[in-house]
């Protein structure tokens, strides 16, 4: 029995390692500046769009202030950056913004032609 857990631990650390390493860059970046700058689709009643007051609601709009209260323990130090799917894969490549949270699907070809990393799918 130990050995199992001994094993699962291990391997779960391994694998958790180059996702750390890779995300260095980004996640200094987040905390020098203060806030996540994220990606969303602009009207997508459920996912992303803003309310009447500005505030963001849906589960991608969810999924950026989770990932802001992981990184910074805030989750309204998110700037939401409207994308479409004309813009959204330069703001990400150019570091306009940090993250993209919006319907994109996940493809072999997008991994290998734009160096992203795919978080997987969350819908």
């Amino acid at each position: 029995m130990f050995r199992t857990l001994a094993k699962t631990i291990a391997l779960a650390a391994a694998l958790a390692a180059p996702a750390v390493a890779l995300a260095g860059p980004t996640v200094d970046a987040i905390k020098q500046r203060g806030a996540l700058r994220c990606g969303v689709n602009t009207g997508l009643l459920g996912f992303s769009a803003p309310d009447s007051a500005g505030r963001w609601n849906g589960i991608d709009a969810d999924f950026c202030r989770a990932v802001a209260t992981a990184i910074l323990g805030d989750p309204t130090k998110v700037q939401y950056v409207p994308t479409n799917a004309q813009t959204r894969f330069t703001a990400l490549q150019s570091g306009e913004i940090d993250l993209l949270s919006r319907n994109t699907t996940w493809t072999s070809s997008r991994d290998s032609t734009l160096g992203s990393v795919f978080a997987g799918t969350l819908f």
